[in-house]
């Protein structure tokens, strides 16, 4: 195994409150601590914010800490290694009980990567994917009860009579792990449209057995205003069953005007959905145009503002429609990027590895490619450091593993193990 050394200068504390190369197959990038190696872990280190770029426009945020907040840095030395560098475009990845990592290349194929980084056969079975463009073979989940009944979730872009629509579909693991078996498509986020873009795409299983997807808006100035609109599906959170019908106690269940199905709206493109290990509070993120990345805790029926409200601008440089970023009735984001980051896959740190980590929010970024770690305390985010920038990957998705190590997966074709040193 080929490592690089890295040492990363520690941080010292300091007073202010102003709110890439690819890796060698199997290489191991190693992170070092300061000079304060034996010390407890739960100091973090409050610095200068790590975006140093001028923003693309000239938007205030609501309230101080909403953007570019300190810096912070992990004092427990680690190492990033690569475990893979044969997956072909990955997009989600979870891990199996008997720890190995289930993983969707966005082709259309599952693979099931071992420990070490072993890679299985492609697994067939699944329904037909639309892989242009941002579509494909997107987020995945498996059932809680997995061990007895071998169930799969995914999410995806389906080809359909007028375009394609973000899909969700479910089927069952063969013993032999070569195939899906029965696979059935039990919920579609309408209307369709023919475009290639902003499929959201994430899912997650809630405390009652009920799936959480995302869903973008499709990106075209033609289906942008959906997002607002509480009959379609783009540019939502959804609750469904396990059988894709509308979750019990969602908000607009009973409304005639709104689908049962909804959960939040006024969304750009969910690529990010993760449970709060202590809150079990729902949190997304989401890409904005040219700045306006956002983070948001979802709560039940709220709107979330896009199109109206936004801290990004078009990408040709005009403003947004309206160039307001507050307005009654919607959700400020509780952070923002400008320049973005293009926050995808996200989850929670609740292992045991690193209890510096704990509660944490770490966020696979896209732009200025890294691992993206945010501090977040009574809902506001109090630190920030970026990861792995040397990479030069485009990170795609991001989760615990049992060992208290984290696994992300590249744009590129690889898996990385996060793990204390």
């Amino acid at each position: 195994m080929y490592k690089i050394a890295s040492r990363f200068l520690y941080v010292s504390l300091l007073a202010i409150a102003c709110n890439n190369s690819d890796t060698n197959k199997n290489a191991t990038v190693s992170k070092e601590a300061g000079p304060n190696d034996g010390a407890t872990a739960s100091a973090d280190t409050t610095g200068q914010p790590v975006e140093t770029k001028s923003p693309n426009s000239s938007y205030k945020p609501a309230f101080a800490g909403q953007t570019r907040i300190g810096g912070v840095t992990t004092r427990t030395p680690y190492e990033a290694t690569v475990l893979s560098t044969e997956l072909d475009k990955p997009w989600g990845i979870v891990q199996l009980p008997d720890g190995r990592f289930l993983i969707t290349q966005k082709s259309g194929k599952f693979r099931i990567a071992s420990g070490d980084g072993k890679l299985s056969e492609p697994i067939t079975g699944l329904p037909e994917v639309n892989p242009r463009g941002q579509g494909g073979l997107l987020g995945l989940r498996i059932d809680p009860a997995f061990d007895k009944n071998r169930m799969i979730y995914w999410v995806f872009s389906e080809s359909v009579q007028g375009g394609t629509h973000t899909s969700v579909a479910k089927g069952k693991l063969s013993a032999d792990e070569k195939k899906i078996e029965n696979a059935k498509v039990i919920y579609r986020a309408t209307p369709a449209y023919d475009g290639t873009l902003h499929y959201g795409g994430r899912i997650l299983i809630d405390k009652q057995g009920n799936l959480v997807i995302s869903t973008g808006e499709r990106s075209d100035l033609a289906t942008r205003p959906q997002a607002q609109w509480l009959n379609s599906g783009l540019g939502k959170v959804i609750r469904i069953t396990t059988d894709g019908k509308p979750a019990s106690g969602n908000p607009f269940v009973g409304k005639s005007d709104a689908r049962p199905e909804l959960y939040s709206y006024g969304h750009r493109n969910v690529q990010g959905l993760a449970w709060h290990p202590q809150t079990g509070d729902l949190w997304e993120c989401e890409f904005g145009p040219r700045g306006g990345d956002e983070l948001n805790r979802i709560q039940p029926g709220k709107n979330y503002g896009w199109p109206i409200i936004t801290y990004g601008i078009e990408y040709s440089g005009e403003q947004v429609p309206g160039g307001i970023t507050q307005k009654e009735g919607m959700e400020q984001p509780v952070y923002y990027w400008d320049p973005v980051v293009s926050p995808s896959g996200m989850v929670f740190y609740d292992g045991n590895a690193i209890p510096e980590w704990k509660n944490n929010l770490f966020i696979a970024a896209l732009n200025t490619p890294h691992l993206l770690r945010l501090v977040i305390e009574n809902n506001k985010v109090t630190g920030e450091e970026r990861l792995l920038v040397k990479e030069k990957e485009r990170f795609r998705d991001v989760t615990v593993g049992k060992d208290g190590a984290l696994y992300a997966i590249t744009d590129g074709g690889k898996l990385y193990k996060v793990a204390k040193k």
